[in-house]
């Protein structure tokens, strides 16, 4: 049952999606986010070990979104002539959440920066 549920979601979309995962696997090499993925399905309550298949449905669906946000920012940041941040901030900004996360992670990336500069700095002192 819930095979078909799945397969019923996934083809309600507008684009073909069942050529679209073929399409994409052949131009990346796939499991590269696998040990990655393993651990944030235990996270949000998998089993430590999840299925090989269910693994690559969650790899194939979030190189899908990452991709699909990427073209959108990049349509987005040709009409300045750059791709910025901010490109994918002001397409993330309707999830409040992820718009917190996102400003999160890169202030901390600022922080972490900044505190290599010191510490290359002092080594060379």
């Amino acid at each position: 049952m819930s095979n078909s549920s799945s397969g019923t979601g996934t083809s309600s979309k507008p684009r073909a999606a069942s050529s679209q995962p073929s399409e994409t696997s052949s131009k990346r090499k796939r499991g590269v986010f696998q040990k990655e993925l393993q651990h944030m399905m235990y996270g949000f309550g998998d089993d430590p070990n999840p299925l090989p298949e269910s693994v690559a449905l969650m790899e194939d669906i979030a190189v899908e979104y990452v991709t699909e946000l990427v073209h959108k920012a990049q349509d987005i940041g040709s009409q300045r002539g750059k791709l910025s941040v901010e490109d994918f901030l002001y397409l993330i900004r309707k999830d409040l959440s992820k718009l917190n996360r996102c400003t999160e992670l890169l202030s901390m990336n600022e922080v972490l920066k900044q505190a290599r500069k010191v510490f290359e700095s002092e080594e060379f002192d």
